[in-house]
C-alpha cells in the first residue's frame, strides 16, 4: 500500500530487523543518531512515525522486529534555493520541468522541500509524480518526471534502452590542443571520496561527444551529447581534457566553498531532450529557457 505524501514528502522507509530495543524510539534515535532524541520524540508525538496501515507509531510504541515502518523527514534548517523552476510541458503521462541550478532533484542529504520533485508535487497535487531520470543539483536545465503509474515503465525504457537524444551545454577553459568535433571514452568509477568520480583504466563504459559552439577571450561554448550516462560523466570528461566546466566544484579538484555561493553556477545545462514519446508515436523535443553565462 502506497502512504500519502506530506507537503509533497513522501516517507522514507525502514525494516525492523533483529534487535532488542526496548521502544521504537530508543531504535531510531541509535539508527539515527543525528536526529536526536528530542526530534525523534517530537516527530513520533507529532505523528509523523506511522506503519505500513498509517498506524501513528507514538514514542512509547514497543520495537517489533519484521515490520517496516515509515517516517516524514523534517529539516530544523533547510537552505532556501533561491531560483524557480518552470513546468515546459504536462500531459496525463508526463511532465517535463525546467530545473535551475543548486536545486536538487530529489529529497537527499541535507535537502528535502527544496528540490524539484517536492516543490512540484506541492504545486501540482501529483503525489505520484516521479523522476525518470535525474541532473547533479548543480546542473540546471530539462528533466523529465512521471505522472502516471501505468505509463511509468514505458517512459523509463527510453532511458534504459538509450532510446532519448541529451545535448547539454558547457562554458570551459577553451582548449586548442583538441580537434573538434571528438568523441572522448573511458572508464568511470567511483574515487576517493563517494561523491566524486575519476577515470581509470579498463573497458570503457562512459562515452561523450563534444563539439565547439562558439570561442573567445580563452574560454569556448561546448555542445555536449552524452551516449552513455554515468555519474558526473560530462563533468570528469571535460576535466580530463583539460577543460574543466567553469564553476565546478569537484573537478579536477575538489574546492574548499562553505555552503552555497549562488553567485558560481556550475556552467553546465541540460539544454534538450529529445524522443520518441512510447504512448503517443509523437517525436517530442523540449528545450531549456535558461542561458550560461556570457563569455
Amino acid at each position: 500500500m502506497s502512504l500519502p505524501t506530506r507537503d509533497g514528502v513522501s516517507p522514507s522507509a525502514v525494516f525492523l530487523q533483529e534487535g532488542d530495543w526496548p521502544t521504537l524510539l530508543a531504535f531510531l534515535v541509535a539508527r539515527f543518531p543525528g536526529v536526536g532524541e528530542a526530534r525523534w520524540h517530537a516527530r513520533m508525538a507529532s505523528g509523523s512515525v506511522v506503519d505500513a496501515g498509517s498506524q501513528v507509531l507514538t514514542p512509547d510504541a514497543p520495537y517489533r522486529k519484521g515490520i517496516r515502518i515509515y517516517y516524514y523527514r523534517e529539516l530544523e534548517h533547510e537552505l532556501h534555493v533561491p531560483f524557480d523552476e518552470a513546468i515546459l510541458y504536462q500531459d496525463d503521462n508526463i511532465v517535463v520541468a525546467d530545473k535551475p541550478h543548486f536545486l536538487p532533484t530529489a529529497p537527499v542529504g541535507q535537502y528535502v522541500k527544496e528540490t524539484l520533485l517536492v516543490r512540484l508535487k506541492q504545486r501540482l497535487g501529483i503525489d505520484h509524480l516521479v523522476p525518470l531520470h535525474r541532473l547533479d543539483r548543480e546542473t540546471a536545465g530539462v528533466l523529465i518526471l512521471s505522472a502516471n503509474i501505468a505509463t511509468r515503465d514505458a517512459y523509463h525504457a527510453l532511458f534504459r534502452d538509450n532510446r532519448i537524444s541529451k545535448t547539454y551545454e558547457a562554458i570551459a577553459p577553451w582548449n586548442p590542443a583538441h580537434a573538434f568535433p571528438l568523441t572522448h571514452s573511458s572508464r568511470i568509477d567511483v574515487a576517493e571520496t563517494f561523491y566524486r568520480r575519476h577515470e581509470v583504466p579498463g573497458e570503457p563504459n562512459a562515452i561523450t561527444m563534444i563539439d565547439v559552439m562558439e570561442q573567445r577571450n580563452g574560454l569556448a561554448r561546448y555542445r555536449l551529447q552524452p551516449v552513455t550516462g554515468k555519474t558526473h560523466q560530462l563533468r570528469v570528461h571535460m576535466a580530463a581534457l583539460g577543460m574543466p566546466i567553469l564553476n565546478d566544484p569537484y573537478y579536477p579538484t575538489e574546492t574548499a566553498r562553505k555552503g552555497d555561493d549562488f553567485s558560481l553556477p556550475l556552467q553546465l545545462l541540460a539544454r534538450t531532450l529529445a524522443f520518441t514519446d512510447p504512448v503517443t508515436g509523437e517525436e517530442q523535443c523540449f528545450e531549456s529557457l535558461q542561458q550560461l553565462c556570457s563569455m
